[in-house]
C-alpha cells in the first residue's frame, strides 16, 4: 500500500466509468511535489482541526467548494498551525487509513464527485474531499461559508447585523443619571440662578430636587421681600429650618403669618438660625420673649431693623448691648416703647455703630445720648426726625460739653463730625440757633434733610451750604421764611457741580432770580421739586436748555432730570410746551446736499444771451443716523395737562420722535383753540353762541353747520358763494 505524505490534501478521486467500485486509491497516479520555500513550506504542515466551535453550533452543512490544495491560499481561519507528532494516513486505502485526532475510516465505496459522507457514516470527521474539477485547475482560492463571508455596507445581511449589534449594546448600555451622578456642589451652583419661587417649585419636581432646593447653603439669604404676601408660614418655616446655620441674611419684613409660629416654636427657630449677620423684622409680629431669645443666640449681628414692633422695649436694647458687639446698623424708628435711655445702653457697647435711625424716639431733649455719640464719633448717618431735640442738645451733638471756643471766629475748636447724612425734618424745637452750629463741623455731610422745621430761615442754612462741599441732596421743603439768597448762595457754593437732589416746595418766597442761577451752575441736578413757589416758564426754558447741552448719541434717551411743578400759578402751558419740544428736539447736524444746477451764459451772433447748463447733479445721499438727546425731563404738571406730558415722553423714550412731534403740534393746536374759543371762564357758552350766529349769517347756503373754535380751526371747511365778491371783504 502507498503511503501518503502528511503534509499534502489530495482531491477526492473520482469513479471510473464502468469500473470496479472497490478500485482502490493507491492506483491514482500522485505527481512528487517539488520542495517548497517560505510560506509555503510553513502551509506544508497545514491540516484540517477538529474543533471549530461557530460552525458547530451553528449546525451548518459542508459546502463543497472550500479546498485545500498543495499549491493554493487557505484560509487561516479554518486551519490549525499546530505540528502534529505523526504523520496522519489520509489519503491511504479506506480501510486500513488511521486517522489524527479520533477521526473514522474513510468508508471504502466512493460517493459522487464532489459529494460529502454522511454524519452516520463519518461521525465527526473534519477532513473536506473536494474534487479537481469544483476548484478548477488555477484556483488559489478556498471560498469561506456563507454566514462567515464579509458583506458590503448597505446590503440587507450587514444591516440586520448592525441593528443586532446595536440592540445588543443598548441592552447593556447603563442608563446616565445626569442628576444623580453631578457632584452636590455643580447642583447648588445650578440652583443658586434661580429666584426663590423657581426653587420652590423645583422642590416639586423629584425627591434628589426637592433635597437640593431645601439644602441650606442654596438659603443663605433669605429675603422675603418679593414674596412676603404668597408664602404661607409652614413654607417660610421649613425654609428657614433647612437654612438652619447657613442662614446669614434673614429679612421678615412683613410676615404677619408668623406670629403664631414666634410664640410656639421660637426655640427652634432660634436653635436653627445661631448665625445671623443682617436681619430684619420691620411690620412683622413677634413676641417679646422670641425677639430677647433671637439676639441672644445670635451674636454675629451688624444689621438691625426693628421698627415699627411695639414687643421692642428697653430690655431689648440691654440685651443688643450685651450680646452684639458687632453692631454698626440699628433702626429702631417708631419703636414706641423704646426711648433713650436704651439707645445709650447700645451707643456705650457698641464701637463700631455707624448708622442710627431712631424717628418718634422720645428723651432726644436729655443730653446723656447726645454726649456719648459726640465721644464715639463714629455715626455716618444719623435720623432723629419728628423728635424732641432742642437747639442744646444739637449743639451738645457737635460741639460736646463746654468746648474750647475760638477767640478770633467765635466757633469752638473740636474735631469735626464724621457725619454724611442728617436728617432732622419736622423738629418743631429746632431753630437757627442749633442748626446753625452744623456749619464748620460736618464737613463730609453728602444729604441734608432740614424739611418742616419752620422757624428756619437763611442765616442758618447759608453757612452750611458754603461750608459742606459734597452736599448732593438737600431738603428744604416747608420753609416759608426762605428766599431766593438760599439761592443765589446755593448756586455760587461748592457744593454747586455736585448737588443732584433739591426739594424747595412751599417756599412761597422762592422765584425766577434764584432759581434760574441754580439751573445754570448746577448741571448735575436729577430732580428738582418746585411746588407751589413762584418760579414761572423762564426756569422750565433753562432747565430744558441746560439739559440739551448734555450732549446727544445713537442711543435712546434716559430721564435725566426730573421736575415738579404742579400748583405753581405762574407756569402756563406755554412753558410745558418749551419742555416737550426740548425733549423731542433733534439739531441739524449737517445738511444733505440738494440737486444743483450751473448754467453759463453766451452770446450768440444776433447779440442776445443764451444760458447753457454745465453741470445738473440729483444725487440723493443716504439719511444720515437717528440722533437722540442723551437725557430729557420727565416733568409733573398741572393735572389737566399731565396726560399728555406723559405720552409725549413715552413715545420720546422709545425713540418715536415724529409721533412726539405730532402729538406736541396737536397739542400746541388745541390749546391755541382753547385759548381762542374761550372754553375756560365766565361767558364761554354766551361767546360760543354769538361764534354760531355769525356763522350761520355769512354761511347761509352751508347745511353742515361748523362751531368756531377747536373744529374750525383743524380744518372746517366753508362753503364758496357762487359768483359776486366776499361779503365780509
Amino acid at each position: 500500500m502507498a503511503t501518503v505524505d502528511s503534509d499534502e490534501i489530495v482531491p477526492f478521486p473520482e469513479a471510473p466509468t464502468g469500473g470496479s467500485p472497490n478500485t482502490s486509491a493507491d492506483q491514482i497516479p500522485l505527481d512528487q511535489p517539488p520542495k517548497l520555500k517560505g510560506r509555503h513550506k510553513l502551509l506544508q504542515s497545514l491540516q484540517r482541526i477538529s474543533s471549530s466551535p461557530s460552525l458547530t453550533r451553528r449546525g451548518r452543512s459542508r459546502s463543497s467548494s472550500g479546498v485545500y490544495r498543495r499549491d493554493g491560499k487557505a484560509s487561516l481561519s479554518c486551519v490549525s498551525l499546530s505540528q502534529s507528532s505523526h504523520t496522519p494516513l489520509c489519503l491511504g486505502s479506506g480501510s486500513t487509513t488511521q486517522l489524527y485526532g479520533g477521526l473514522n475510516v474513510r468508508p471504502t465505496t466512493p460517493g459522487p464527485v464532489g459529494s460529502y459522507a454522511t454524519d452516520d457514516q463519518e461521525g465527526n470527521a473534519r477532513i473536506r474531499f473536494v474534487s479537481d474539477a469544483s476548484i478548477g485547475p488555477h484556483s488559489r482560492k478556498i471560498a469561506l461559508p456563507t454566514d462567515l463571508k464579509p458583506v458590503s455596507r448597505g446590503s440587507p445581511l450587514a444591516t440586520g447585523a448592525l441593528e443586532d449589534n446595536v440592540v445588543a449594546q443598548s441592552a447593556q448600555r447603563k442608563t446616565f443619571d445626569f442628576w444623580g451622578s453631578i457632584p452636590n456642589e455643580l447642583g447648588m451652583l445650578i440652583f443658586s440662578y434661580l429666584t426663590p419661587k423657581e426653587v420652590i417649585r423645583c422642590s416639586a419636581v423629584c425627591k434628589w430636587w426637592n433635597k437640593m432646593c431645601y439644602d441650606g447653603q442654596l438659603w443663605s439669604v433669605v429675603d422675603t421681600t418679593d414674596y412676603y404676601r404668597d408664602i404661607p408660614s409652614d413654607a417660610l418655616m421649613k425654609i428657614m429650618m433647612s437654612g438652619g446655620p447657613f442662614i446669614k441674611d434673614l429679612n421678615l419684613r412683613g410676615c404677619i403669618q408668623l406670629r403664631d409660629k414666634w410664640l410656639h416654636e421660637s426655640e427652634k427657630i432660634t436653635d436653627s438660625c445661631r448665625n445671623v449677620v443682617n436681619f430684619s423684622l420691620e411690620g412683622s409680629r413677634i413676641d417679646k420673649t422670641a425677639i430677647h431669645c433671637f439676639l441672644l443666640r445670635n451674636q454675629r449681628l451688624q444689621y438691625i431693623n426693628v421698627s415699627g414692633l411695639h414687643s421692642v422695649t428697653n430690655a431689648a436694647m440691654k440685651i443688643i448691648a450685651k450680646s452684639c458687639p458687632r453692631l454698626q446698623i440699628l433702626n429702631v424708628s417708631w419703636c414706641a416703647n423704646v426711648d433713650t435711655s436704651g439707645l445709650k445702653k447700645v451707643v456705650k457697647a457698641c464701637p463700631k455703630l455707624t448708622d442710627l435711625l431712631a424717628s418718634e424716639i422720645h428723651g432726644f431733649d436729655d443730653k446723656g445720648l447726645l454726649s456719648e455719640l459726640f465721644k464715639r464719633n463714629t455715626l455716618e448717618r444719623l435720623v432723629i426726625s419728628r423728635t424732641d431735640i432742642t437747639d442744646d442738645s444739637l449743639k451738645v451733638l457737635l460741639h460736646g460739653v463746654n468746648p474750647e471756643m475760638d477767640l478770633l471766629e467765635n466757633r469752638p475748636i473740636v474735631p469735626p463730625r464724621r457725619l454724611k447724612h442728617l436728617d432732622l425734618h419736622q423738629c418743631s424745637g429746632l431753630s437757627d440757633t442749633g442748626v446753625g452750629s452744623l456749619a464748620h463741623n460736618v464737613p463730609l455731610l453728602e444729604g441734608l434733610r432740614l424739611s418742616g422745621c419752620s422757624e428756619l430761615t437763611d442765616d442758618s442754612i447759608v453757612p452750611i451750604i458754603q461750608t459742606a462741599p459734597h452736599l448732593t441732596h438737600i431738603e428744604l421743603e416747608e420753609l416759608e421764611r426762605l428766599t431766593n439768597k438760599t439761592l443765589i448762595e446755593l448756586a455760587k457754593s461748592p457744593c454747586a457741580s455736585v448737588l443732584e437732589h433739591l426739594n424747595v416746595s412751599y417756599c412761597e418766597s422762592l422765584s425766577d432770580p434764584g432759581m434760574l442761577l441754580v439751573m445754570k451752575s448746577c448741571l448735575a441736578l436729577r430732580f428738582v421739586e418746585m411746588d407751589n413757589t413762584r418760579i414761572s416758564d423762564l426756569t422750565l426754558s433753562e432747565a430744558s436748555f441746560r439739559v440739551r447741552r448734555r450732549g446727544y448719541d445713537d442711543n435712546l434717551p434716559q430721564v435725566g432730570l426730573r421736575l415738579v411743578v404742579f400748583d405753581c400759578p405762574n407756569v402756563t402751558w406755554v412753558g410745558v410746551k418749551d419742555v416737550l419740544s426740548g425733549n423731542s428736539y433733534i439739531p441739524r447736524l449737517r445738511k444733505a446736499p440738494q440737486a444743483v444746477s450751473m448754467a453759463t451764459q453766451t452770446i450768440n451772433s444776433s447779440g442776445t444771451s443764451v444760458s447753457t447748463p454745465i453741470v445738473t447733479s440729483s444725487i440723493t445721499p443716504p439719511p444720515p443716523p437717528a440722533v437722540y438727546a442723551n437725557n430729557i425731563i420727565q416733568l409733573k404738571c398741572f393735572y389737566g395737562w399731565q396726560m399728555t406730558v406723559d405720552e409725549h415722553t413715552k413715545r420720546v423714550l422709545r425713540g418715536d420722535l415724529a409721533a412726539a412731534s405730532r402729538l406736541e403740534r396737536k397739542w400746541f393746536d388745541y390749546m391755541m383753540a382753547t385759548e381762542e374759543a374761550g372754553m375756560a371762564g365766565a361767558g364761554a357758552r354766551r361767546r360760543r353762541r354769538r361764534a354760531r350766529e355769525a356763522e350761520r349769517i355769512y354761511n347761509d347756503d352751508d347745511q353742515e353747520e361748523t362751531s368756531y373754535g377747536f373744529g374750525g380751526i383743524l380744518g372746517g371747511r366753508r362753503r364758496a358763494h357762487s359768483g359776486g365778491s366776499c361779503v365780509i371783504m
